[in-house]
């Protein structure tokens, strides 16, 4: 599982994380943070294409062996990747999030409809109105704008509920249906936009409902399609596509033996490390190399006894050699803001020198570009066969304990 997320500053984590391919057939849900593991990260100025299949060729050779497949958000610097190895000779099956692909869905679908900006419009001017008056409670969610579609169905919803409230015929002169409606500026002109919409993305969000929870299996399949044949026209694109992305994942479920157990499909794992660490332990500056230290620490099952002697035997000083390595926006506030004319020392210094986790083993050889390495082959020596229904990076304790610094 692979995603990238930015900090405060230049810094932008790559991060992968390993999750059994057989989950769904042993756990009753949905991946959770306790169920993956962080095998590797890397802080860089950028990413490309080139540079993440470049990084995934150096964990793969420092693990021994790849991954059963990659599951990843619709970021086209990642599908790049995953050509590039192909080309290369390292062919992994590539698993699109299904959150992602069917928000691109809505996307493509609405993004263009002449009501949408009509609508998102009236929907601000309602909040303002009602966020300043006895209506408050019924203000609308806020929703980001980077993942509109993501989450624009919370908005929708909403206005179908609001709507609900203020129903055909005259309100009385100064009820409180009256001071709704003077709140609601143009949301009733877009009812019809409202009902096409919520039914499109509740059948998705209904669909996403089934995968995550079972993963994607001939079973999930028919019921999926079942729901799309219930709620969508033939005709709509939304459909075609949302049924065009469960046939070719069902054959990627068949050739890695997964149509029966459920093939893992959503990314939401990797979306909670990152949402996880940026609010935790990093302050008020969200520095991309201090967020990157910590994402191990949230991964996998609770740390035992000997997981936290372990941690509290790396002394300070060793902790402050390791993150030091690494630019820190705190430490350069406060070397260049009181001082004028130290503006040059903020120019970017040699390329890759954000903090990196890779998978390493016991008599690795030290390297000085490196300041995290992981356990991850501590238990793995030299290639591992692959198996049929094996863990996308085999072995249930691939993280046991902290990862070791070096």
């Amino acid at each position: 599982m692979i995603d990238a997320s930015i900090g405060h500053g230049s810094g932008k984590i790559l991060a992968i994380l390993a999750l059994r391919a057989e989950h769904h057939r042993v756990n009753g849900g949905a991946p959770t943070l306790r169920d993956v593991h962080c095998v590797s990260f890397k802080v860089s100025a950028s990413w490309t294409g080139e540079s993440v299949a470049e990084f995934l060729m150096k964990v793969i050779k420092a693990v021994g062996f790849s991954p059963l497949g990659i599951l990843k958000d619709g970021g086209t610097d990642l599908a790049k990747a995953g050509k590039i190895l192909g080309e290369r000779g390292l062919a992994v099956p590539s698993i699109d999030d299904v959150s992602h692909f069917f928000a691109n869905l809505l996307k493509r679908e609405y993004g263009n409809h002449p009501m949408l900006a009509v609508f998102l419009s009236a929907c601000g001017a309602a909040s303002k109105k009602l966020k300043q008056s006895l209506l408050a409670c019924l203000a609308p969610p806020k929703i980001s704008i980077k993942a509109r579609f993501m989450n624009l169905r919370r908005l929708v919803d909403w206005a179908d509920k609001i709507l609900k409230h203020s129903p055909k015929g005259r309100a009385a002169k100064g009820s409180i249906l009256e001071k709704l409606r003077k709140c609601l500026d143009k949301i009733p002109e877009c009812k019809a936009f409202i009902k096409r919409f919520l039914r499109d993305a509740s059948a998705l969000a209904k669909i996403q409902e089934i995968l995550k929870n079972k993963g994607l299996s001939r079973e999930t399949a028919e019921q999926c399609k079942a729901v799309l044949q219930e709620s969508i026209p033939s005709g709509s694109e939304v459909r075609i596509g949302a049924a065009g992305w469960i046939d070719k994942h069902l054959v990627i479920a068949e050739e890695l033996g997964l149509a029966e157990a459920g093939l893992p499909v959503t990314t939401d794992s990797i979306e909670s490390l990152f949402g996880v660490a940026k609010v935790r332990g990093t302050g008020p500056v969200k520095d991309a190399n201090r967020i990157a230290a910590r994402l191990p620490a949230f991964c996998g099952p609770p740390p035992t006894l000997e997981d936290a002697e372990a941690a509290l035997n790396v002394s300070v000083k060793e902790r402050v050699r390791i993150l030091e390595s690494a630019p820190s926006l705190i430490k350069q506030r406060r070397e260049v803001l009181p001082n004028p004319g130290a503006l040059e020392s903020l120019a970017p210094g040699e390329p890759g020198g954000g903090l990196t986790l890779i998978p390493g083993s016991k008599n690795r050889q030290k390297n000085g570009k490196v300041q995290i390495v992981s356990d991850v082959s501590e238990k793995i020596r030299g290639p591992a066969p692959m198996r049929d229904q094996e863990a996308v990076f085999p072995a249930n304790d691939l993280f046991s304990g902290v990862p070791s610094t070096g």
